[in-house]
Order: C-alpha cells, then sequence, then structure tokens
C-alpha cells in the first residue's frame, strides 16, 4: 500500500486528489496538510511514502518545505504540483531532491500512474515540460563553474549513462542506445548515483547541467 500526504493550501484541491488517489487500489491517503509547517510535522507523523507538494502556499510555502523535509533521514518521495508550467520553482525544488513534477490540471490516471512511479523510486523526468523547465533555468547558470570532482571517477559508459539521464532517457532506452541489457544500465546508474552522491535522476539531471557535461538545448557535449 501506497502511503500519501497531500499539501496544499486549497481544501478543494486537496480533497480532490484524495478523492481521485483513494479510488485507486493499492494507495491510501493518510493525511492532509494546508501548508509548509504542516506538511513537516503530518510527514514525520505520518510517515507516508509520497508527499503530494504545492509549491505555492502561504506561510512555509513548498519548496522550503521539501528542502527540509528532504534533508531529514528516511525521507519520503516528493513531488511537486503546480499550476504554472515554467515556474522558477520547481526547478528549485528538483536541486533540492524532490522527485519530479505535475501540473493541478492533471487527468486522474495521470495522477495515480505519477504517484506509482515516484513510490517506486524512479523520476518524473520524462514529459518535455520537465526538460524545458531544467533548461531554462540552467541557462542562467554558468555551465562548468559547478563541476564536482566525483565527476572524474566516473568511466567514459558512466558518463555516457549519465548524459542520457539527463535527456530524460529511461533505464530501457538507455540500454537501446547503449547497445547494453537493462540489467546493465541499471548497474551504471547505481555506481554514478553512489559516485556522485545523489538521490535519484532529478538530482542527475540537474548536476548534469549545472557541471556542463550537457547544454540546455543542444546534444550532448563531449
Amino acid at each position: 500500500m501506497i502511503r500519501v500526504l497531500v499539501v496544499d493550501d486549497q481544501a478543494l484541491v486537496r480533497g480532490g486528489f484524495r478523492l481521485i488517489l483513494e479510488s485507486q487500489p493499492g494507495v491510501e491517503v493518510v493525511g492532509e496538510a494546508a501548508d509548509g509547517r504542516e506538511a513537516l510535522a503530518k510527514a514525520r507523523e505520518l510517515r507516508p511514502d509520497v508527499v503530494l507538494m504545492d509549491v505555492r502556499m502561504p506561510g512555509m510555502d513548498g519548496l522550503e518545505a521539501t528542502r527540509r523535509l528532504l534533508s531529514e533521514r528516511d525521507a519520503p518521495r516528493v513531488l511537486m504540483l503546480t499550476t504554472f508550467d515554467l515556474d522558477e520553482y520547481v526547478y528549485d525544488a528538483l536541486r533540492a531532491g524532490a522527485s519530479g513534477f505535475l501540473l493541478k490540471d492533471v487527468r486522474p490516471e495521470q495522477l495515480a500512474d505519477a504517484v506509482r512511479v515516484v513510490a517506486e523510486g524512479e523520476t518524473l523526468l520524462a514529459p518535455v515540460i520537465t526538460q524545458r523547465l531544467v533548461q531554462q533555468y540552467v541557462r542562467r547558470l554558468r555551465p562548468g563553474t559547478t563541476r564536482p570532482a566525483a565527476l572524474d571517477s566516473l568511466t567514459e559508459r558512466e558518463l555516457a549513462v549519465l548524459r542520457l539521464i539527463a535527456r530524460g532517457r529511461s533505464n530501457a532506452e538507455i540500454a537501446t542506445d547503449l547497445f547494453l541489457s537493462e540489467t546493465t544500465v541499471k548497474t551504471h546508474v547505481s555506481h554514478v548515483f553512489g559516485k556522485l552522491g545523489l538521490r535519484d535522476r532529478a538530482q542527475a539531471v540537474v548536476l548534469a547541467y549545472e557541471s556542463g557535461l550537457i547544454e540546455p538545448g543542444g546534444p550532448p557535449s563531449s
């Protein structure tokens, strides 16, 4: 059973998401919160697997709540919710370790699927809108100025895998691109995350852009 905490300052939105999710097999909404502070308290009390976190809320917003929540031990997965498809705060949330984001007008079946994907440890990076969002806000940075020394510990194959992760490729797609088995790709991904100290694919995408390993809107750099 996937335990979900719904966080939004609008009661109607929370109720709508609860109704959708509780109609799905294997999903349980264990609580609701109206702002970031309440979200932190409820998350510590209820221990959800996934937190649906609104970005813009009065008091403590979803971004700060996500930063604090994901800095704690055994933190849940956080899926950001926004009405803005180019909301700069969502990019910051990805940097903090959120597992992706959804627009609030998402179809019911997409919401349920997203919760399941995130609960399984994957990241919602496939939608074009996510790539556009990351690319837009990384352009504000100077690529290569935040290149971590740990990148030098990656093998050429691991670097190739990281570049493809940053392009939003799934493990199956990476396997096809590199002529590898999906099991081998999973091993490479695990090594990349371990060497770079990454929580998930969202952080891998951000690191690849910020380090200049790939350039926004262009082909992977060598």
